[in-house]
């Protein structure tokens, strides 16, 4: 079974507390995933305890709280798979075919082509300029595109965090992979975007800043 139809066979309140856990990589208590999900202690505890035996959630350190420590539960590699990357070997064979044929600068302008003409369709349906309105709206269009991305609030303005690269494994081997995103996030708002961090460089997402939108020319 791939990992996208065992996460859909799982009950749909198990899907979001793995969504959960998965924007969450210090581990969440049972607590905040009550709140998150509008669901009793009891019923976390019952998810958290299916999760646990199916290997997909492991019950991590306790955390200080100034009171009594709180338990975190942290989503496991197996849990973190089951969220679908849409790429596979053919996408690295091809990838390395560009490369032997094109060359570094010729696969980069491909992806940036690439990122653009996806980024023009997505443009359509951000049809905002006030910039909270936008990081909503871009986050949707990575969300659609299986980045399990949301807008953030970091350093006094909204940003995008994307807590499933879906190119993550293909990445590691060829960076150049990134310049997709950059294209596609900037041509879909129209505004220069700025990688701030970044899963394959150990941080705990991929977030973005975006930029201001330049003024139209008279």
């Amino acid at each position: 079974m791939n990992p996208a139809s065992a996460l859909r066979q799982l009950g749909s309140t198990q899907q979001k507390l793995l969504r959960r856990l998965l924007s969450a990589p210090q581990g969440a208590s049972v607590e905040s995933l009550c709140e998150a999900l509008g669901v009793t202690h009891n019923a976390v505890r019952q998810h958290l305890t299916a999760l646990i035996a199916a290997g997909f959630v492991e019950r991590g350190t306790a955390r200080p709280t100034g009171g009594r420590p709180q338990t975190r539960y942290v989503l496991l590699s197996a849990g973190r798979e089951l969220f679908p990357r849409n790429y596979g070997l053919i996408a690295t064979g091809i990838l390395e075919h560009l490369y032997a044929s094109a060359g570094k600068a010729g696969v980069q302008a491909l992806l940036v082509a690439m990122g653009r003409e996806l980024g023009a369709a997505a443009a359509e349906r951000i049809d905002t300029a006030d910039p909270a309105e936008v990081a909503t709206a871009l986050a949707e269009q990575l969300d659609a595109l299986g980045y399990e991305a949301q807008a953030v609030r970091r350093d006094g303005e909204t940003q995008i965090e994307a807590y499933n690269c879906v190119f993550h494994a293909l990445a590691k081997a060829h960076p150049d992979v990134c310049r997709f995103d950059l294209a596609f996030m900037e041509a879909a708002t129209g505004r220069p975007i700025q990688h701030m961090e970044c899963l394959l460089r150990g941080g705990h997402a991929c977030r973005f800043r975006i930029g201001t939108a330049a003024a139209s020319k008279p």
